[in-house]
């Protein structure tokens, strides 16, 4: 029996601390933690990993310790870096969503004046970055009324409704599409973002990025999109471990043979299953 399509199942990300972090991710976030069949913290491995199950809508993340923790994610690594790999999640009211997200202590600012309207060129999206505790770059994204995408025209209760993508900052796009189309991804949108409301959104002066949205074959959402910041920028300079904060894994299903564990040109990690 074939396997199925490739789908983005799920996104790992290491802790320091999964159980204080998973108190930020339900308070701030909207997310539940999963009750399922298996543990959901403390579940020690012969590797010492610790893991906290979480679901946002139909996306899920695990968060996930380590007896020899790695290091912490370094601080303001910016928007262009490689190193850098966000969450994008949806929002059904912005105002409603940051709200909550301000009284919640620990997190910090990417965005530097509050959620940013960008051009229709943009997408017209508003969308606001941060980071949560531990340094992991978050987005908050609202769709235009008119332009919402078909998985996202649901109400709920809360004002995050899940994850749209995983945003990954490529030295070159072209290089990133021969890898990713080599696993059955295709192009799906591009779009190139300029102008003061993104350089307020990303932190970063005068951006000039290339933002190519990709699906992978199983499924539209959760996908991967790729950012390419025009520009002479110091890109290397920093390893990540496997056991260090910023290690993020994309965790797909559906693959086809043995799991096998990839990286792209640019050093993110993905785990086929």
């Amino acid at each position: 029996m074939s396997a199925d399509p490739l789908r983005l199942s799920r996104i790992r990300l290491v802790s320091a601390d999964p159980e204080a972090l998973a108190v930020f991710f339900t308070t701030a976030l909207g997310f539940s933690r999963v009750t399922s069949t298996r543990p959901l913290v403390d579940q020690r491995t012969t590797s010492g990993e610790t893991r906290v199950s979480l679901r946002l809508g139909a996306q899920a993340v695990d968060l996930v310790g380590f007896a020899r923790a790695g290091r912490p994610y370094p601080d303001a690594v910016p928007g262009w870096s490689p190193l850098f790999q966000h969450i994008a999640l949806v929002v059904s009211d912005m105002a409603a969503a940051y709200a909550r997200l301000v009284a919640c202590p620990g997190w910090h600012p990417i965005s530097t004046a509050g959620p940013e309207r960008l051009p229709a060129a943009s997408g017209g999206v508003t969308a606001f970055k941060f980071r949560d505790p531990e340094g992991h770059p978050l987005e908050f994204l609202a769709f235009p009324p008119d332009g919402i995408p078909e998985a996202w025209r649901r109400a709920g209760s809360d004002p995050c409704l899940g994850i749209d993508h995983s945003a990954l900052s490529v030295a070159e796009t072209a290089a990133s599409l021969a890898f990713y189309a080599g696993l059955g991804f295709s192009v799906a949108s591009r779009s190139t973002n300029v102008g003061p409301a993104q350089a307020r959104l990303d932190g970063v002066p005068d951006p000039h990025v290339t933002v190519t949205g990709l699906s992978p074959p199983g499924a539209p959402t959760p996908h991967v999109e790729l950012l390419a910041y025009a520009g002479e920028f110091p890109r290397g300079g920093y390893v990540c471990g496997d056991h260090d904060i910023a290690a993020t894994v994309l965790v797909f299903a559906g693959a086809e043979g043995a799991p096998r564990r990839l990286r792209d040109p640019d050093g993110h990690r993905l785990w086929l299953t």
